[in-house]
């Protein structure tokens, strides 16, 4: 929605500040405002508008002194303001504004009444509180100044030459000068042992609508990413019935290299048998490894699956923007909830299996999500997760999960999903696309859109750059070439040494290859194998 930039401390510069600001005026190409209060802080905000139009301009003020700005979305905001907040006055139509007036209705403890994504700072007089939703949906940095000044930021890019130290703001916490970091969002299924609750088909699919149904909430046109996998299908699917309740048309949106990609021909059979406006858009090797040094500068970020699924992601959230669409919904976190990653076929035990789904659902705001975000506002594009709803993550993450491993299901991932929405009286998706293997995003665009990008970073790293990468990159040092050129372009741009404690590096468990690629897994070279097989026995 879009970029927010907070200062805490006095003698900034105001003219500096705008200028940083607009390092972020991709998130917000709309409007941007910056305010300095009383006390000398300065709120500063690029706006995207997709929620009050015409009079949700930001930094906000509240009843009295306390000022906010906010990205993201509130998705309970009228029942708020119906509710606990009915005797409060409103100044906008925005959902942000809520924000403010629960912090003065209710001091530091209001977080966990927040229905929604979002990252944002309140500041009042020299009391303030910043804080981020549950998984992280928002990004949100820190940082200190020399003189001691508190930054909080949309993306590093306003605070990396500005602080001496910044760092990740963690998901699910806020924080105050009088309380330091505080964890608000404490759900029962970080406690592996807590997952016991029976199998209830119904109900995966009640909450996945609901989350759906919420994430619809726009006064412009919404689409949807669909890559004809699973998660994006049934995505589109719930969305394409919710509007169609409203008589709206669901438009639906596919990348690959070319039209027999292998996402882009399931994409296509999706949106035909949903009835969607659909728009496929194509990309070339050559234009992708044409935009690797903007694309680095945008995700903030050198892991690897993230840089190679953010290039199709990049080049589709810009067509969609070019058609004037700013909402989109995407199925980031499926594969997370229900060990849907090739690799959970291969966990050694029930326990193991469980405890891995909680780190990923933990550590999404790490990768998929940097990237969903990144990705899509690099074009002023804003994408929504309802497989991150929290509602939905109390009800999927504390089934048993016996229920989620494959291999209770013959191998096939993600079989309770697929299971909820197969309603043969009334299907939400034809059964090749229910039923489909899992390809991850990189993989589907096009099978030579890795090979070949491999191919290049290795044409750009020697041997001996590479043997000595310690020397250079001493945190995370990458072990494979296409690794390092990620990590080289990165420096250039956050050498710093904060910047690159940002990034996780992910390798996935239980496999002797440890390329992220989905394809790196014997389940789905097996696939192949078989695949293959038929298409000659055929």
């Amino acid at each position: 929605m879009c970029g927010i930039l907070a200062i805490i401390g006095k003698g900034k510069d105001q003219e500096l500040v705008k200028t940083l600001s607009k390092r972020m005026s991709h998130r917000g190409p709309d409007e941007s405002d910056l305010h300095v209060t009383e006390n000398g802080h300065i709120l500063s905000h690029e706006r995207l508008s997709i929620i009050d139009l015409h009079s949700g301009r930001q930094p906000i003020q509240g009843s009295s002194s306390a000022w906010m700005i906010h990205n993201g979305e509130i998705y309970n905001h009228q029942e708020l303001r119906d509710g606990i907040l009915k005797q409060h006055v409103f100044r906008t139509k925005s959902d942000s504004e809520v924000i403010v007036h629960l912090y003065e209705e209710f001091g530091y403890d209001f977080l966990n009444k927040l229905d929604g994504d979002f990252a944002f700072v309140v500041i009042d007089g020299e009391d303030y509180i910043a804080g981020r939703d549950p998984m992280g949906v928002k990004p949100l940095y820190y940082g200190i100044d020399e003189r001691g000044r508190m930054y909080f930021a949309s993306e590093m890019k306003p605070i990396t030459d500005q602080c001496k130290t910044f760092s990740t703001f963690p998901p699910g916490h806020y924080y105050t000068p009088k309380t330091g970091f505080v964890k608000y969002y404490k759900p029962e299924y970080d406690d592996y042992k807590k997952a016991t609750n029976e199998l209830d088909l119904k109900l995966i699919r009640d909450t996945l609508t609901e989350a759906t149904r919420k994430r619809l909430m726009s006064d412009v046109p919404i689409g949807v990413l669909l890559s004809g996998g699973l998660d994006s299908s049934l995505t589109s699917s719930i969305a394409s019935r919710l509007l169609k309740e409203k008589g709206k048309k669901l438009h639906s949106f596919s990348i690959g290299l070319d039209a027999d990609a292998p996402d882009a021909k399931a994409a296509r059979k999706v949106a035909e048998f949903l009835g969607t406006e659909h728009h496929e858009v194509h990309f070339t090797i050559e234009q992708g490894i044409e935009i690797l040094d903007k694309l680095i500068w945008h995700l903030e970020t050198y892991d690897v699956t993230s840089v190679r699924a953010s290039t199709p992601m990049y080049f589709l959230s810009k067509a969609i923007t070019d058609m004037g669409i700013k909402v989109v919904l995407s199925g980031e976190g499926a594969d997370e909830i229900f060990g849907g990653y090739l690799y959970f076929r291969n966990a050694p035990s029930t326990e193991d299996f469980q405890q891995e789904t909680i780190e990923r659902v933990q550590k999404l705001f790490t990768a998929d999500l940097l990237r969903a975000d990144k990705s899509t506002m690099a074009h002023g594009l804003e994408a929504r997760v309802p497989f991150l709803d929290k509602d939905f993550l109390d009800v999927a993450m504390l089934i048993k999960p016996e229920e989620k491993q494959p291999k209770t299901y013959d191998g096939k991932e993600k079989y309770i999903l697929r299971k909820a929405f197969d309603t043969p009286d009334n299907p939400y998706l034809p059964d090749e696309v229910l039923w489909r293997q899992k390809e991850q995003f990189s993989d589907g665009v096009g099978y030579n859109w890795i090979d070949q990008l491999i191919e290049y970073c290795a044409s750009k790293v020697t041997d001996e750059q590479l043997d000595s990468a310690k020397e250079l990159f001493s945190y995370n040092t990458p072990t494979t070439k296409e690794a390092y050129f990620y990590r080289t372009i990165f420096h250039k741009y956050y050498p710093q040494q904060s910047a690159a404690e940002t990034v996780r590096k992910w390798i996935p468990k239980w496999q002797e290859n440890q390329d992220p690629s989905g394809r790196a897994n014997a389940a789905h070279v097996q696939a192949d194998v078989q695949i293959a097989k038929s298409n000659i026995l055929a």
